[in-house]
């Protein structure tokens, strides 16, 4: 607002210096005009874009014609505000790069020994509490849902927001390649940020709607059966276990975000291939009984659920009374997975369970071919099988176990850079 009427007292003075020329006069008035519409959809920028801690009049800005052809639904151009960050003010951030101080030392082994530290260390720690700023979570969400989705997405990040790479972004951009019409929220601290609003810009700068919010967990887990269990780790009562403790709160929060607002969780690492509308109360199968196919194991990588379905209370619930911070996938797949087995097949529930080719048509291990270019006819022409497989069948998207193949390159050839290049949008730096 200083700006704003600084600029407008210079343009006053001016005019009073040249009170015999009319037409420079009508001039100045449209400056001033011009000056005050533009700041009002500036802020709206902030508002959408997830920018409200920052002054965004402090960045430069920019009107410019998007052309919206890359994705086929949008032959038209359109015109997009938007605010362009120089490197310096991209990095020039608060705690974007500051891991969270709830993850544990690898040498606390013991259970009392975590949870002294978890108790020591939860005062340095905002993850688990309200703020000035987790409290705009709620009405932050309802504002950018509000401009009438076609389909609402949900992601997690609670790692530094430098690591949010080229895979992520390409997996984003296959997301709106197969829902241009779909809102993007991801829940992160770090991505909260002009750091993360820089990584992402290229993204929003195509017309795609992507919200960067702090979560409120307080907010998120009230009235769910997971309060009681928050309240207790809140007094360092319970033992977050050795798995990072953000991991395991991430496993909750997609479960909270669902049942309040519902839609589609997602992880980071899926390359999307086809338009979800058509799934609702689904869950994916990760492996199944080569001769029964009934599935052996579900997985919470990706939970399409309405708001308040039953099915997530349960999940809840069973996190909240089962909690284990020391074994892996636990509190995620093998939840699902258990909870399922019991109750989901209750009336009223109308889960869809779909198979593994809908979004696990390769496990950890198999995904590693899925990587290499092929060095011969025949594995040509297996590539060339399988990518047409894929695209052509029943695969919605394709989980890339990112954790497990974050450090092995994306051959040129490959199944992933063929279903990337076909789904993506800016398609800039598949091969890493």
């Amino acid at each position: 607002m200083e700006k704003k009427s600084s600029n407008n007292e210079f343009s006053l003075r001016i005019i009073s210096r040249n009170t015999n020329a009319p037409i420079f006069l009508i001039i100045s008035f449209a400056t001033i005009f011009c000056m005050i519409y533009v700041n009002t959809i500036v802020s709206d920028l902030s508002e959408i874009t997830g920018l409200r801690r920052y002054n965004i009049s402090d960045l430069p800005q920019t009107i410019f014609t998007v052309e919206l052809r890359d994705h086929d639904h949008h032959e038209d151009a359109k015109q997009v505000l938007v605010t362009s960050l120089t490197p310096t003010q991209v990095h020039d951030d608060d705690d974007s790069e500051v891991p969270d101080s709830l993850i544990l030392p690898k040498n606390l082994t013991t259970r009392d020994q975590r949870i002294l530290w978890f108790r020591r260390k939860l005062p340095e720690s905002e993850l688990l509490n309200s703020n000035e700023l987790t409290r705009e979570f709620h009405s932050r969400v309802l504002e950018f849902l509000n401009q009438g989705c076609g389909i609402q997405f949900f992601m997690t990040w609670f790692s530094p927001a430098k690591t949010f790479g080229n895979r992520e972004l390409l997996a984003m951009e296959t997301l709106f390649k197969s829902h241009p019409q779909g809102c993007l929220m991801i829940i992160s601290r770090t991505m909260d940020s002009k750091r993360g609003y820089g990584i992402l810009k290229p993204v929003m700068d195509r017309g795609f709607r992507v919200l960067t919010v702090t979560p409120d967990i307080p907010f998120l887990l009230k009235n769910t059966p997971a309060e009681a269990w928050l309240n207790e780790m809140r007094k360092g009562n319970k033992d977050p276990g050795f798995i990072p403790f953000p991991q395991n709160l991430s496993n909750l929060i997609r479960l909270a975000l669902l049942y309040k607002y519902g839609g589609v969780y997602l992880d980071t690492d899926f390359i999307v291939l086809k338009d979800f509308s058509s799934l609702r109360n689904t869950i994916a199968t990760q492996s199944e009984n080569s001769n029964t196919k009934q599935w052996t194991r579900l997985n919470n990588a990706v939970l399409i659920f309405d708001i308040k379905h039953p099915l997530l209370y349960d999940f809840m619930e069973e996190f909240a009374l089962t909690f284990n911070g020391n074994k892996w996938g636990f509190n995620g797949p093998y939840l699902v997975s258990r909870v399922v087995e019991r109750v989901g097949s209750n009336p009223g529930y109308n889960l869809t369970i779909v198979p593994p080719k809908a979004f696990y048509p390769a496990n950890w291990i198999e995904i590693r071919k899925f990587l290499k270019q092929p060095g011969n006819e025949t594995e040509s022409a297996w590539v060339e099988r399988k990518v047409k497989e894929l695209n052509d069948g029943g695969t919605f998207a394709v989980h890339i176990w990112n954790s497990r193949i974050r450090d092995s390159k994306i051959e040129e050839g490959s199944v992933l850079a063929k279903l990337i290049s076909d789904h993506c949008i800016i398609c800039k730096n598949i091969y890493t």
